[in-house]
């Protein structure tokens, strides 16, 4: 047998043991949701009797917490496009002065934990009247998104040939025109990238939903896992059902939009 069809096997093995590897805590999950009435000191390696009940439970008593999570996160969506757009395409085609330094405060903006500005937050939203509200959620989980889009943006939008942007000037569209006819449809790729970064943000975030919810009118589904994991701490196949369901919109977005991230973050790394 050839030396490269050696190294391609060797490769092909190495490949399928890093995915099994990463796949095992997936597999765990599933296999924990499946079995009934367990702790984390009796559950087995294979589910040998299955058992809907923890999915059953799950969907009783997180379902509204899961579409809580998903307004608050399309929410934060719609908001991190309509401030990271055209504050991208201002940095990269408008020609401001001190971009660098701009630029630099965004990707601070970034280092800030999480908890730091929900705490910052809290007083704030208690005179403005947003604590357990969906704008506020929907605000705090967009500062999130917002940095990471414009830095994903603005290394897309700056490598969009300057030739177009004075062709459509030259046809009479003005900046904002330009900006929806030519820039964001070009800027496809990289919108896609940002949107699904900035969705998983927020339905990722725990640090907000239990800063800025204080009545238990607002539960995202993070916050459900949270306090279920304190009431329910034995029930584990309960508990990881409601993981496992709350997973997929996360996989689904990213199987569904992987053309698209790749393209996006290729073509900023590139440039």
């Amino acid at each position: 047998m050839s030396t490269p069809i050696l190294k391609t096997r060797a490769n092909t093995v190495i490949g399928v043991l890093l995915v099994a590897f990463l796949l095992f805590p997936l597999y765990w999950m599933l296999n924990a949701a499946l079995q009934a009435d367990v702790s984390s000191s009796n559950i087995t390696w294979l589910p040998l009797n299955p058992s809907l009940e923890g999915f059953q439970n799950a969907l009783s008593t997180q379902l509204g917490n899961l579409g809580t999570s998903l307004v608050i996160a399309l929410g934060a969506v719609v908001l991190a496009f309509i401030v990271s757009v055209p504050a991208a395409y201002a940095l990269a085609l408008l020609r401001l002065p001190a971009v660098p330094v701009m630029l630099g405060i965004v990707l601070i903006t970034q280092m800030i934990p999480a908890i730091v500005v929900a705490n910052s937050l809290y007083t704030l939203y208690n005179s403005w009247g947003l604590l357990n509200s969906f704008p506020g959620l929907i605000l705090a989980d967009a500062t999130k998104g917002i940095p990471f889009s414009i830095l994903i943006l603005y290394a897309f939008m700056i490598a969009i040939p300057k030739e177009m942007m004075e062709a459509a000037r030259i046809d009479g569209a003005g900046r904002i025109r330009t900006l929806v006819s030519v820039v964001v449809p070009l800027s496809r790729n990289a919108i896609i990238t940002a949107s699904l970064f900035t969705f998983l943000f927020a339905w990722s975030d725990l640090d907000f939903a239990l800063t800025l919810t204080t009545d238990g009118s607002i539960v995202p589904v993070t916050l459900g896992i949270y306090q279920f994991l304190g009431v329910y701490d034995q029930d584990w196949s309960t508990l990881m059902s409601v993981s496992l369901l709350a997973s997929v919109p996360a996989a689904v977005l990213l199987i569904s939009a992987q053309r698209y991230i790749a393209g996006g973050i290729s073509t900023g790394s590139l440039k």
